[in-house]
């Protein structure tokens, strides 16, 4: 029902109106006389080109024959009718073909467009990639001898370490000798504190024993008798 109404009322509008038929008359006699209009020929040209086909004219005007042959044959022999839906699926399908011939430009130009940045970007990405290879290359150029510094400072270190050990091999020795002469001092300052402690103890012993023999009466007698007798033979000599 609803396909009905849109076709009376696409056929109502197509029909013209009484006032506007004589408009559109003088309109297109203005137009066909300021304008020269196309030749038949070059229409029939023109239609032709537009068929989507190969460039061939034999082809586009075979495809045209036989696509026309086809729907005649289809309704003459009633296996296509045309009806309401028939009429809605052409205005579709022209609908679509004039969309896509309006939207054709734009999206080819943005198409081309982001063809066109991500060219740039991969030939970016390339140059940048380029220059990092040419640097790297240049970098290992620099480094062309760095076979014989390596090996110059092998030797270096080799002898570094050589030196190092001997250092530490006399530095061993100097704390083993320092360490020896401690020892020893230790021993001869406790050998003569042990001299120093005997001699002192046998001074005081023999401290000790005089004076006990002197305390004696008899060895005081002994003293006294010899001191007197020696004193008698100085008298004696008259050496006093």
């Amino acid at each position: 029902m609803a396909s009905r109404i849109a076709l009376s009322a696409l056929r109502a509008s197509a029909r013209p109106r009484p006032a506007a038929l004589p408009r559109a008359l003088a309109a297109r006699g203005m137009a066909s006389s300021s304008n020269n209009p196309p030749q038949p020929a070059e229409r029939a040209s023109e239609l032709i080109d537009k068929l989507p086909s190969s460039p061939n004219l034999l082809t586009k005007t075979g495809s045209v024959v036989l696509g026309t042959g086809l729907l005649a044959t289809a309704i003459s022999q009633e296996l296509y009718v045309v009806n309401e839906e028939s009429v809605i699926a052409a205005g579709f399908f022209i609908l679509i073909t004039l969309i896509a011939k309006a939207i054709r430009e734009p999206y080819k130009e943005w198409a081309d467009g982001h063809i066109d940045r991500v060219r740039s970007l991969l030939n970016k990405s390339r140059a940048e990639h380029t220059d990092a290879v040419k640097e790297r290359i240049q970098s290992v150029e620099k480094m062309k001898d760095v076979v014989a510094i390596t090996e110059g400072l092998f030797a270096l270190s080799k002898e570094t370490a050589q030196l190092e050990a001997d250092a530490f091999v006399q530095r061993q020795k100097v704390q083993l000798a320092a360490e020896v002469k401690s020892v020893l001092d230790s021993w001869v300052r406790f050998e003569q504190q042990q001299k120093e402690s005997e001699q002192a103890q046998l001074t005081k012993t023999v401290i000790d024993n005089v004076l006990k023999d002197v305390r004696d009466e008899k060895t005081q007698r002994e003293i006294l008798s010899s001191a007197v007798a020696e004193v008698e033979q100085l008298v004696k000599s008259k050496a006093i």
